[in-house]
Parts: structure tokens; C-alpha cells; sequence
């Protein structure tokens, strides 16, 4: 069993990158004869010439360029494993539950995380999809680090991250359209209606007009807008999403007498209010700074 030791590689890749022996010392703040026994001893142990001379510079053999491929990545990972143990040497999380209403952009939280991904310090972030109080009832578990809500539990302060306009809408060939006037509750209460079940069990929300004799419920916002695209029925729907190129002719907003149109607002909320770990701050920062820049 070979027992290579990371100061072999590390004098290896030294003196291939700085052509010879002399120069590798110089990099490695170290003494000639013991980058050269260092070289020397990870060739016996593999039995491999990994190193020729050629002119006055040392370059690897095709064997040693197979060798140093695979070793970098166990500098790599020592690197990693370095940051990992400093991080959490300042409380910095190894794991960031997030936990996001369905509701929110999900082209911001991917170009969020996108960003938080280089600066993570090796954190692994959780993510949890949650619709109205779930994310509420996971905050009040102890099971988010950080949440993207529609409104925080008792205990918890949040700021407002995004305001969503949401909009009455139908197929262009559903009855209401055929209506060809302005829409009253009594014309929704015929109609079936496609709502988003709250994902919470502690404090079930209701958002739109629910008054509908007929409801299909679904779990996830997407679904909600395939349902509504095909023809299923109506439902209020974030203005954003209607406004995407795939189910911009297949939506139609209803003209409503009143509740045409809603506000709903989504706030930012740490799990630990008193005491946010780095990492979330760091990934918050992130959420907020995209949300500020982004289009959606």
C-alpha cells in the first residue's frame, strides 16, 4: 500500500512549475536537498520515473503527468478541508437549511446561490420548497436556518424581501373569457377554481378568493400554472410567471369587478434571530443584493 504524504506532491507540483529544483526551494521555503528527497522518495514508492531533464528544466513524464493529475486533487481537498475546519473555528455552518416560499422567483434564488456558491466556504445549503405557513411552521420547528416567508411566526422579525402582484387569470378559451364583460364572485362560484395547498399543519393561510363551489388543489405554483394554461380552471397566479414566454398566450387575466389583482409580500427571516451564523448572513446578503439587481 503506497503511503504518499501530501509534502511529496506539494514538492513535486513545485518543481514542475518552477522548472527545477532550486527555484522549487525558493517557493517552498525550504532547503534543496529536501525538495529533491521529497521527489525522490515519491518515485521509489510508486516505482515510476515521474520527472526527466531536458535542457535545465525538469518536466514530467507521461506517467508523472497521469500521477500529478490525480494528486492535485488531493491538495485540493486538503485545501478545502483547511477552510472548512477555519470556518468552523468562527461558527461559520457546515449546513444551511433554507427554506423558500414557492412563490418566490426561483430565477433569483438560483442566480442567489449562484453567487453565495464561491464565497460558501465549503457550507452545503438544504433547500426546502414551502407554500403560505409552511415555512412559518419550519422556522417555529427549528428546521430553517434562514426562510423566505409570507409572514414570520410569533418570535421571529423578518424584512421585506420582494412585493408579488398576483393576477386573476384563465385560459383565453375558458367560459369566463366567453363572458365577453366584466366578472362578478357569482360567475367565479360556477367555475372551478385552482388553489395552492398550504404546505403548514400549525397555522393554515388562505390567499385569494376561495369561494369557489369547485377546487382542485395543488402543491407547487408550477403546477398550478400547467393546470391553468390547459384549460383546468382559473386561479390567481404571480404576475411574473404569467408574463413568461411559455404560458404568455395560453393565460389570460379575468376582468374582474373587484379582486382582479393582489399584493403579497415576501419577507426574509433568520432561524436564529438572535444570533445568525455566518454563513447565513452571507447567503441573506446574497438573496437580498439579487432581489435588488434582478429582473424577474
Amino acid at each position: 500500500m503506497l503511503n504518499i504524504s501530501l509534502d511529496q506532491i506539494q514538492a513535486l507540483q513545485a518543481v514542475v512549475e518552477a522548472g527545477g529544483y532550486e527555484r522549487a526551494a525558493e517557493q517552498l521555503h525550504r532547503s534543496q536537498s529536501s525538495v529533491s528527497y521529497q521527489v525522490s522518495k515519491l518515485q521509489q514508492q510508486i516505482g515510476l520515473p515521474l520527472l526527466r531533464i531536458e535542457g535545465r528544466r525538469a518536466v514530467l513524464t507521461e506517467q508523472g503527468k497521469v500521477v500529478l493529475k490525480q494528486a492535485q486533487q488531493l491538495l485540493h481537498e486538503k485545501q478545502r478541508l483547511t477552510e472548512l475546519v477555519e470556518s468552523l473555528k468562527q461558527d461559520w455552518e457546515p449546513v444551511i437549511r433554507l427554506v423558500v416560499d414557492t412563490a418566490f422567483p426561483a430565477r433569483l434564488l438560483m442566480q442567489a446561490l449562484q453567487v453565495f456558491a464561491p464565497a460558501s466556504r465549503g457550507s452545503r445549503v438544504q433547500l426546502t420548497e414551502a407554500v403560505l405557513s409552511g415555512a412559518s411552521d419550519a422556522l417555529l420547528a427549528g428546521e430553517a436556518d434562514l426562510a423566505i416567508c409570507a409572514q414570520p411566526p410569533p418570535g421571529f422579525l423578518g424584512e421585506e424581501i420582494i412585493h408579488l402582484d398576483f393576477v386573476a387569470v384563465a385560459h383565453p378559451a375558458h367560459a369566463l373569457h366567453q363572458l365577453k364583460r366584466e366578472l362578478t364572485a357569482a360567475d367565479l362560484e360556477k367555475e372551478l377554481q385552482v388553489i395552492i395547498r398550504d404546505s403548514g399543519v400549525k397555522n393554515k393561510m388562505d390567499v385569494g378568493w376561495l369561494g369557489a363551489e369547485h377546487q382542485w388543489s395543488v402543491s407547487k405554483m408550477e403546477t398550478a400554472v400547467a393546470a391553468i394554461s390547459h384549460g383546468l380552471g382559473f386561479g390567481w397566479l404571480p404576475e411574473y410567471m404569467i408574463k413568461e414566454e411559455a404560458v404568455s398566450s395560453l393565460l389570460k387575466p379575468l376582468p374582474l369587478r373587484e379582486g382582479a389583482h393582489f399584493t403579497g409580500h415576501l419577507q426574509l427571516v433568520f432561524g436564529k434571530p438572535d444570533y445568525p451564523g455566518p454563513a447565513s448572513r452571507q447567503l441573506a446578503a446574497c438573496i437580498r443584493n439579487t432581489v435588488q439587481a434582478g429582473v424577474y
